[in-house]
């Protein structure tokens, strides 16, 4: 949807009243949103946390940062914004002075934003530049990946970020088709992909090319790297009793995000028949429905890019 010539920063939020249950924003409390986004989840937090409640919202796209000053601009200074990634978030917090937090959300993945901006080569279904980085400021680009990566190792960025079954047979496309000329756009690459693709399977299921996507964007943005990093520096900076809530929308960051809460809720590792404990560990968390949350039904027929979410929550334990 376009604004003054330009696109507006309009993305939908999914499972909130789910993330307002479990974060139980209070008027003393302050949150953090370390994928702010158009702020669809930092508003319904500071609303829900009126009078004294803060916000402290992270993005790294500056079109986000943008809409979400304007977003929030009503709450004035009970709402911080920062432009950085979520992996610093305990460098973020200590140049604005705060220790710990009472809540800290994660929704993952790509925006209807970024999906639906022609501009930002996120998208499939739209032939446009070859770029997806949140960051367009920084990194490189998809074209950079697509065009300079030797054919094995596009093959196992596709075969791991993607979990594409044809990825050495997309990756051999690529490089055979790069030879006649750089691949620059989304629609050529789309291209390459439904030709590397047998054809009575793009005829059934996903788009052919969404596995691909999914993983150049991933491996473009260091996206499961960073949530490692970002869940870590999280759990360090939450009060007792604090909750983290992820919000993840494919097997691999909820695989990530499974895997973290659980070890992290886990006590000791010694062997049964130690007659005394020297690991030393103990529990930092306590898991939230261990199944973790989906969108309702009514969610699902507003909104049907809501459909893979699923959101994992944990607690602070003292």
């Amino acid at each position: 949807m376009k604004e003054n010539g330009r696109f507006r920063y309009k993305h939908r939020p999914v499972l909130v009243r789910e993330v307002l249950d479990c974060l139980k924003p209070s008027d003393t409390g302050i949150y953090v949103d370390c994928t702010l986004g158009g702020a669809g989840h930092g508003y319904e937090i500071l609303r829900a946390s009126s009078p004294g409640g803060r916000l402290i919202g992270l993005d790294r796209d500056a079109d986000a940062i943008e809409a979400a000053s304007r977003r929030l601009a009503e709450f004035g200074d009970r709402a911080t914004i920062v432009r950085g990634v979520f992996s610093d978030l305990p460098e973020i917090l200590d140049s604005l002075g705060v220790g710990q937090v009472d809540g800290i959300l994660f929704d993952l993945g790509v925006s209807s934003y970024q999906l639906d901006s022609p501009h930002r080569g996120f998208s499939y279904q739209r032939d446009a530049p070859l770029d997806m980085r949140m960051d367009r400021e920084t990194g490189v680009t998809a074209a950079d990946l697509v065009n300079t990566l030797t054919e094995e190792e596009l093959g196992e960025i596709i075969r791991r970020y993607g979990e594409e079954r044809f990825a050495g047979r997309i990756a051999s496309f690529i490089a055979r088709e790069r030879k006649k000329a750089p691949i620059t756009t989304t629609g050529r690459l789309v291209d390459i992909v439904k030709m590397a693709v047998p054809a009575r399977h793009r005829r059934e299921g996903p788009h052919p090319a969404r596995r691909t996507f999914q993983a150049l964007r991933m491996a473009v943005n260091r996206e499961l790297e960073m949530l490692g990093e970002a869940l870590r520096g999280a759990v360090g900076r939450l009060k007792p009793g604090g909750r983290a809530c992820v919000i993840t929308y494919h097997s691999l960051e909820d695989r990530v995000v499974k895997e973290f809460f659980r070890e992290t809720a886990g006590s000791c590792t010694c062997p049964r028949d130690f007659p005394v404990c020297v690991c030393g560990k103990k529990p930092l968390l306590k898991v939230i429905k261990p199944g973790g949350i989906t969108p309702s039904a009514g969610e699902l027929k507003e909104n049907p890019r809501s459909r893979s979410a699923r959101l994992r929550v944990a607690e602070r334990l003292p």
